[in-house]
Protein backbone atom coordinates (compact mmCIF):
# COMPACT_ATOMS: atom_id res chain seq x y z
CA UNK A 1 0.00 0.00 0.00
CA UNK A 2 1.39 3.40 -0.97
CA UNK A 3 0.96 6.12 1.61
CA UNK A 4 0.30 9.60 0.33
CA UNK A 5 1.43 12.68 2.19
CA UNK A 6 -1.30 14.77 3.81
CA UNK A 7 -1.72 18.51 3.45
CA UNK A 8 1.30 20.64 4.31
CA UNK A 9 1.22 22.71 7.53
CA UNK A 10 0.16 25.92 5.74
CA UNK A 11 -2.76 24.18 4.06
CA UNK A 12 -3.85 22.62 7.35
CA UNK A 13 -3.57 25.97 9.16
CA UNK A 14 -5.84 27.63 6.59
CA UNK A 15 -7.90 24.49 6.10
CA UNK A 16 -11.24 26.22 5.56
CA UNK A 17 -9.76 28.55 2.95
CA UNK A 18 -8.30 25.58 1.08
CA UNK A 19 -11.55 23.58 1.22
CA UNK A 20 -10.58 21.05 3.89
CA UNK A 21 -13.53 22.13 6.02
CA UNK A 22 -16.46 24.52 6.18
CA UNK A 23 -16.65 27.59 8.43
CA UNK A 24 -18.62 26.97 11.61
CA UNK A 25 -21.96 28.58 12.39
CA UNK A 26 -24.49 30.01 9.99
CA UNK A 27 -25.21 33.32 8.36
CA UNK A 28 -23.39 35.44 5.82
CA UNK A 29 -19.90 34.45 4.69
CA UNK A 30 -17.44 37.24 5.48
CA UNK A 31 -13.91 37.52 4.16
CA UNK A 32 -11.43 39.76 6.01
CA UNK A 33 -8.48 40.70 3.81
CA UNK A 34 -5.32 42.60 4.68
CA UNK A 35 -2.02 42.36 6.50
CA UNK A 36 -1.38 40.65 9.85
CA UNK A 37 -4.09 42.80 11.46
CA UNK A 38 -6.80 41.19 9.32
CA UNK A 39 -6.75 37.84 11.12
CA UNK A 40 -7.15 39.46 14.54
CA UNK A 41 -10.09 41.48 13.26
CA UNK A 42 -11.62 38.32 11.78
CA UNK A 43 -11.46 36.62 15.17
CA UNK A 44 -13.28 39.55 16.76
CA UNK A 45 -15.96 39.53 14.04
CA UNK A 46 -16.74 35.83 13.90
CA UNK A 47 -20.16 34.61 15.01
CA UNK A 48 -23.60 36.17 15.53
CA UNK A 49 -24.58 35.97 11.89
CA UNK A 50 -21.10 36.01 10.36
CA UNK A 51 -19.18 32.97 9.14
CA UNK A 52 -15.60 34.07 8.65
CA UNK A 53 -12.79 32.34 6.80
CA UNK A 54 -9.23 32.26 8.11
CA UNK A 55 -7.00 33.04 5.14
CA UNK A 56 -3.36 33.99 4.54
CA UNK A 57 -2.39 37.64 4.85
CA UNK A 58 -2.61 39.41 1.51
CA UNK A 59 1.18 39.70 1.16
CA UNK A 60 1.46 35.92 1.57
CA UNK A 61 -0.96 35.04 -1.23
CA UNK A 62 0.52 33.47 -4.36
CA UNK A 63 -0.82 32.60 -7.80
CA UNK A 64 -1.80 29.12 -6.68
CA UNK A 65 -4.08 30.61 -4.02
CA UNK A 66 -6.24 32.51 -6.52
CA UNK A 67 -8.67 29.65 -7.32
CA UNK A 68 -9.33 29.20 -3.60
CA UNK A 69 -9.74 32.94 -3.11
CA UNK A 70 -12.15 33.20 -6.05
CA UNK A 71 -14.17 30.27 -4.73
CA UNK A 72 -14.68 32.11 -1.45
CA UNK A 73 -15.29 35.49 -3.07
CA UNK A 74 -18.15 33.93 -5.03
CA UNK A 75 -19.73 32.93 -1.69
CA UNK A 76 -18.83 36.13 0.15
CA UNK A 77 -21.60 38.59 0.90
CA UNK A 78 -19.51 40.76 3.26
CA UNK A 79 -15.98 41.78 2.30
CA UNK A 80 -13.99 43.59 4.99
CA UNK A 81 -10.71 44.81 3.54
CA UNK A 82 -7.85 47.12 4.22
CA UNK A 83 -7.13 49.45 1.28
CA UNK A 84 -5.09 47.39 -1.19
CA UNK A 85 -3.94 48.78 -4.53
CA UNK A 86 -4.95 47.09 -7.78
CA UNK A 87 -2.68 44.26 -8.98
CA UNK A 88 -0.89 44.06 -5.65
CA UNK A 89 2.21 41.86 -6.06
CA UNK A 90 1.16 41.36 -9.67
CA UNK A 91 -2.07 39.62 -8.65
CA UNK A 92 -5.70 40.81 -8.80
CA UNK A 93 -5.82 41.46 -5.07
CA UNK A 94 -6.78 45.13 -4.96
CA UNK A 95 -9.75 45.97 -2.76
CA UNK A 96 -11.75 47.16 -5.77
CA UNK A 97 -10.80 44.03 -7.69
CA UNK A 98 -11.91 41.80 -4.81
CA UNK A 99 -15.15 43.74 -4.35
CA UNK A 100 -15.96 43.17 -8.01
CA UNK A 101 -15.80 39.39 -7.52
CA UNK A 102 -17.98 38.93 -4.43
CA UNK A 103 -21.49 37.52 -4.58
CA UNK A 104 -24.21 39.60 -6.23
CA UNK A 105 -25.57 42.09 -3.74
CA UNK A 106 -22.58 41.70 -1.47
CA UNK A 107 -21.23 44.63 0.52
CA UNK A 108 -17.72 45.93 1.14
CA UNK A 109 -16.41 47.75 4.19
CA UNK A 110 -12.91 49.19 4.25
CA UNK A 111 -10.85 49.29 7.44
CA UNK A 112 -7.61 51.23 7.90
CA UNK A 113 -4.11 49.89 8.21
CA UNK A 114 -3.44 50.84 11.83
CA UNK A 115 -0.09 52.40 12.63
CA UNK A 116 0.45 54.76 15.57
CA UNK A 117 3.88 55.98 16.65
CA UNK A 118 2.88 57.95 19.75
CA UNK A 119 3.97 55.12 22.06
CA UNK A 120 7.06 54.15 20.07
CA UNK A 121 8.15 57.52 18.67
CA UNK A 122 11.47 56.47 17.11
CA UNK A 123 10.21 53.33 15.39
CA UNK A 124 9.41 53.00 11.71
CA UNK A 125 8.83 50.49 8.93
CA UNK A 126 11.14 50.70 5.93
CA UNK A 127 10.96 48.69 2.69
CA UNK A 128 14.32 48.45 0.86
CA UNK A 129 13.80 49.18 -2.86
CA UNK A 130 16.02 46.24 -3.82
CA UNK A 131 13.69 43.82 -1.99
CA UNK A 132 10.53 45.25 -0.39
CA UNK A 133 10.02 42.01 1.53
CA UNK A 134 13.38 42.33 3.29
CA UNK A 135 13.44 43.11 7.02
CA UNK A 136 16.29 43.59 9.50
CA UNK A 137 17.18 40.74 11.86
CA UNK A 138 15.68 40.06 15.31
CA UNK A 139 12.82 42.56 14.97
CA UNK A 140 11.42 43.98 11.75
CA UNK A 141 11.16 47.53 13.08
CA UNK A 142 13.70 50.26 12.45
CA UNK A 143 14.79 52.65 15.19
CA UNK A 144 15.32 55.96 13.40
CA UNK A 145 18.15 56.83 15.80
CA UNK A 146 20.03 53.72 14.72
CA UNK A 147 19.21 54.37 11.08
CA UNK A 148 20.55 57.93 11.47
CA UNK A 149 23.72 56.49 12.98
CA UNK A 150 24.10 54.20 9.97
CA UNK A 151 23.69 57.22 7.70
CA UNK A 152 26.44 59.11 9.53
CA UNK A 153 24.03 61.75 10.83
CA UNK A 154 24.13 63.51 14.16
CA UNK A 155 22.17 61.34 16.55
CA UNK A 156 20.07 62.37 19.49
CA UNK A 157 19.32 59.70 22.05
CA UNK A 158 17.11 61.50 24.59
CA UNK A 159 13.40 61.96 24.03
CA UNK A 160 11.27 64.59 25.74
CA UNK A 161 7.49 65.02 26.03
CA UNK A 162 7.38 67.80 23.42
CA UNK A 163 8.98 65.52 20.85
CA UNK A 164 6.83 62.53 21.81
CA UNK A 165 3.66 64.61 21.41
CA UNK A 166 4.82 65.98 18.07
CA UNK A 167 5.47 62.48 16.73
CA UNK A 168 2.09 61.32 18.05
CA UNK A 169 0.30 64.24 16.37
CA UNK A 170 2.09 63.55 13.08
CA UNK A 171 1.28 59.85 13.24
CA UNK A 172 -2.35 60.49 14.14
CA UNK A 173 -2.70 62.95 11.27
CA UNK A 174 -1.39 60.30 8.88
CA UNK A 175 -3.89 57.74 10.20
CA UNK A 176 -6.78 60.18 9.87
CA UNK A 177 -5.64 61.03 6.35
CA UNK A 178 -5.65 57.34 5.38
CA UNK A 179 -9.10 56.87 6.87
CA UNK A 180 -10.52 59.82 4.93
CA UNK A 181 -8.75 59.03 1.67
CA UNK A 182 -10.00 55.44 1.55
CA UNK A 183 -13.39 55.91 3.21
CA UNK A 184 -12.62 53.44 5.98
CA UNK A 185 -14.24 52.78 9.32
CA UNK A 186 -12.75 55.34 11.72
CA UNK A 187 -10.56 54.13 14.60
CA UNK A 188 -8.13 57.06 15.00
CA UNK A 189 -10.11 58.59 17.88
CA UNK A 190 -8.92 55.79 20.16
CA UNK A 191 -5.37 57.14 20.02
CA UNK A 192 -6.09 60.60 21.42
CA UNK A 193 -5.40 59.02 24.83
CA UNK A 194 -2.42 56.74 24.18
CA UNK A 195 -1.84 53.66 26.36
CA UNK A 196 0.24 50.54 25.95
CA UNK A 197 -2.93 48.43 25.98
CA UNK A 198 -3.72 49.96 22.58
CA UNK A 199 -0.50 49.09 20.74
CA UNK A 200 2.15 46.44 21.40
CA UNK A 201 4.35 47.84 18.63
CA UNK A 202 4.05 50.52 15.99
CA UNK A 203 1.59 48.40 13.99
CA UNK A 204 0.43 45.62 16.32
CA UNK A 205 -2.76 46.77 18.04
CA UNK A 206 -3.98 45.23 21.28
CA UNK A 207 -7.30 43.48 21.85
CA UNK A 208 -9.04 46.73 22.83
CA UNK A 209 -8.43 48.19 19.37
CA UNK A 210 -9.59 45.08 17.53
CA UNK A 211 -12.68 44.85 19.71
CA UNK A 212 -13.61 48.47 18.99
CA UNK A 213 -12.89 48.09 15.27
CA UNK A 214 -15.03 44.94 15.05
CA UNK A 215 -17.90 46.71 16.79
CA UNK A 216 -17.68 49.61 14.33
CA UNK A 217 -17.55 47.28 11.34
CA UNK A 218 -20.69 45.55 12.61
CA UNK A 219 -22.38 48.91 13.10
CA UNK A 220 -21.42 49.95 9.55
CA UNK A 221 -23.00 46.75 8.23
CA UNK A 222 -26.12 47.08 10.40
CA UNK A 223 -25.29 43.89 12.29
CA UNK A 224 -26.08 43.29 15.97
CA UNK A 225 -23.43 43.85 18.62
CA UNK A 226 -21.32 40.80 19.32
CA UNK A 227 -18.51 41.23 21.89
CA UNK A 228 -15.86 38.54 21.51
CA UNK A 229 -13.29 37.42 24.08
CA UNK A 230 -10.66 35.43 22.16
CA UNK A 231 -9.23 34.16 25.44
CA UNK A 232 -5.74 35.35 24.61
CA UNK A 233 -3.84 38.49 23.59
CA UNK A 234 -3.87 38.96 19.81
CA UNK A 235 -0.73 39.88 17.82
CA UNK A 236 1.23 39.22 20.99
CA UNK A 237 4.54 37.82 19.71
CA UNK A 238 6.47 41.13 19.74
CA UNK A 239 6.44 43.90 22.35
CA UNK A 240 8.51 47.03 21.74
CA UNK A 241 10.59 48.82 24.39
CA UNK A 242 8.88 51.43 26.56
CA UNK A 243 10.80 54.66 27.06
CA UNK A 244 10.67 56.90 30.12
CA UNK A 245 9.73 59.97 28.10
CA UNK A 246 6.70 58.15 26.70
CA UNK A 247 5.48 57.18 30.17
CA UNK A 248 5.98 60.76 31.33
CA UNK A 249 4.25 62.29 28.30
CA UNK A 250 1.05 60.28 28.65
CA UNK A 251 1.09 59.86 32.44
CA UNK A 252 1.28 56.06 32.17
CA UNK A 253 1.96 53.73 35.07
CA UNK A 254 4.81 51.24 35.00
CA UNK A 255 8.54 51.33 34.52
CA UNK A 256 10.76 52.03 31.58
CA UNK A 257 11.46 48.84 29.64
CA UNK A 258 14.71 49.13 27.67
CA UNK A 259 14.31 45.85 25.84
CA UNK A 260 12.19 44.01 23.30
CA UNK A 261 10.10 40.96 24.13
CA UNK A 262 10.02 38.52 21.21
CA UNK A 263 8.15 35.25 21.61
CA UNK A 264 8.42 35.68 25.37
CA UNK A 265 12.20 36.25 25.33
CA UNK A 266 13.86 39.48 26.44
CA UNK A 267 16.21 41.01 23.86
CA UNK A 268 18.21 44.06 24.88
CA UNK A 269 18.03 47.09 22.60
CA UNK A 270 21.82 47.13 22.37
CA UNK A 271 21.82 43.70 20.72
CA UNK A 272 19.18 44.85 18.24
CA UNK A 273 21.18 48.02 17.48
CA UNK A 274 24.35 46.07 16.69
CA UNK A 275 22.51 43.58 14.48
CA UNK A 276 20.73 46.36 12.61
CA UNK A 277 23.87 48.41 12.03
CA UNK A 278 25.52 45.34 10.50
CA UNK A 279 22.43 44.78 8.36
CA UNK A 280 22.42 48.41 7.18
CA UNK A 281 26.02 48.04 6.05
CA UNK A 282 24.87 45.21 3.77
CA UNK A 283 21.72 47.02 2.63
CA UNK A 284 22.55 50.72 2.20
CA UNK A 285 19.45 51.23 0.06
CA UNK A 286 17.35 50.57 3.17
CA UNK A 287 19.08 53.51 4.87
CA UNK A 288 18.36 55.84 1.97
CA UNK A 289 14.77 54.64 1.72
CA UNK A 290 14.27 55.28 5.42
CA UNK A 291 15.72 58.79 5.21
CA UNK A 292 13.31 59.66 2.39
CA UNK A 293 10.17 57.95 3.65
CA UNK A 294 10.46 59.21 7.22
CA UNK A 295 11.96 62.66 6.61
CA UNK A 296 9.27 64.35 8.73
CA UNK A 297 9.93 62.06 11.69
CA UNK A 298 13.69 62.64 11.40
CA UNK A 299 13.05 66.37 11.51
CA UNK A 300 10.74 66.12 14.55
CA UNK A 301 13.19 63.90 16.38
CA UNK A 302 16.05 66.29 15.71
CA UNK A 303 18.09 63.77 13.77
CA UNK A 304 20.13 65.54 11.13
Amino acid sequence: MIETAGPDPRTRHFGVFYGLDEPTGDGDVALVVGNCQAESLRIMLDGAGLRTVRMPAVHELVTGDLPHLDRWLARTTLLISQPIRDDYHGLPLGTAQLAGRIATGGRTVRVPVIRFAGLYPTHAIVRPPSDPGLAPPIVGYHDLRVLAEAAGLTTRTELDPTTVRAIADHSLTQLRTREAAHGTVVISDLFTAPAFTLMRTLNHPGNLVFSALAARVRAALGLPEHPVDPGRPLLDSVHAPREAAVLETWGLDGDERPYWVVDGKIIETGAVREAHLAWYSRHPDAVQAGLLRHADAFRILGLA
